[in-house]
């Protein structure tokens, strides 16, 4: 079976979600995934700037951001992209030169060009969309998906009051890499070098932004957690070099890393995770058990994703810009963070992480007989 992953990298939430994908797709006999950016496959010349432009947009403009997600949330299902005659050429091209069993997206684009193409040909690829954020947004939605990958029952039932078939829908978290599901195995060789401590106590904390690390950039907030007793923290500053070389060497308890690519490795010695609420990230801490502190979000889709954490009582969200206290009282609380550790593990026992190969499976062989 080959397996086509769609993709765009607005964010690497999207990527991160396919490169999951194909590793666990890959384990299975006579299976193949590979993954393609789409919009770098059907518009090269502009890709980059586009994505450029994405960065600085949620970097430095998120209430414009927050303004086309609101106005596209008013929308309906199986909304036209715009340039969607080329793209839709594009991607017919993609599929005659792939030719796979099955299609899978991590990327609201894609999925609606794939159900586009399917509508106006006739099409009988299955198509298999996974939302990588814990958002009904219509944009997801469209008539001519086999099979929704959903992060959360609570997606599922507001998929279905939408419309979408329940049968159709498995709520299998948003895929995380193996490492992720299997930090117990790691062994003490795998892991990184501790960083130094200061006793048998030391708690650990672990602070990252995402891939663009974005990250509070107030000393002020550094200089408050370099001071929490007992307490040894690092920083994933991710590709945000000038934040990087801002705290390198700056605190005597803060180690500093760029990017890269073993991030399970630290939340494997954590107490606390500090983060963004970015979708993925949050279920690598689920998957992890480690209990999440999300920095106040200011995208809408982070805001609806720290909603879900608090509600399901697996993590807390900053009160305000200066939390460094708030982090200091979850720290020396470890009953609190066990029950929380506990919430997540029961969470985790809820989802269906199995049933994409036998989803996968079950569509190939329909559109083998279609």
């Amino acid at each position: 079976m080959k397996i086509l992953i769609l993709t765009g990298r607005f964010g690497n939430g999207h990527l991160a979600a396919s490169q999951s994908l194909r590793q666990q797709l890959c384990c299975l006999p006579d299976t193949s995934a590979e993954i393609v950016d789409f919009v770098d496959y059907a518009l090269p010349a502009l890709s980059g700037l586009m994505y450029r432009s994405f960065g600085l947009l949620v970097t430095h403009a998120g209430a414009l951001f927050n303004l086309y997600y609101r106005l596209t949330s008013l929308g309906h299902p199986d909304a036209r992209p715009p340039f969607h005659d080329l793209l839709l050429d594009r991607l017919a091209a993609l599929l005659c030169e792939k030719k796979p069993d099955a299609v899978l997206a991590t990327h609201p684009l894609c999925a609606q060009l794939v159900s586009l193409l399917k509508e106006e040909t006739g099409l009988s690829l299955p198509l298999v969309t996974c939302i990588t954020d814990i958002s009904s947004h219509p944009e997801w939605i469209n008539r001519h998906t086999d099979c929704y990958l959903v992060p959360t029952t609570e997606i599922r039932d507001r998929l279905s009051a939408r419309g979408v078939d329940p049968s159709v829908i498995c709520v299998t978290g948003i895929p995380v890499r193996e490492e992720f599901r299997c930090l117990s195995r790691l062994s003490e060789k795998e892991a990184p070098a501790p960083a130094p401590q200061r006793g048998e106590s030391t708690r650990h904390l672990l602070v990252m932004g995402g891939g663009l690390g974005l990250l509070p950039t107030d000393l002020t907030f550094y200089a408050d957690l370099n001071t929490i007793p007992d307490t040894q923290t690092t920083v994933i500053t991710g590709q945000n070099e000038k934040l990087y070389q801002k705290l390198q060497g700056r605190f005597a308890n803060i180690q500093v890393i760029g990017y890269t690519s073993h991030v399970w490795e630290y939340m494997a010695q954590a107490d606390l995770i500090v983060t963004k609420p970015g979708g993925i990230t949050l279920f690598e801490t689920i998957y992890s058990q480690v209990p999440v502190f999300t920095l106040k979000p200011s995208l809408l889709q982070e805001r609806s994703n720290a909603r879900w954490l608090t509600e399901r009582g697996i993590g807390w969200t900053a009160g305000r810009a200066d939390c460094a206290w708030e982090i200091r009282l979850l720290l020396e609380d470890p009953q609190l963070l066990s029950a929380v550790r506990t919430r997540m593990a029961h969470v985790k026992e809820q989802l269906e992480t199995e049933r994409l190969c036998t989803v996968l499976a079950a569509l190939a062989q329909k559109g083998a007989a279609a």
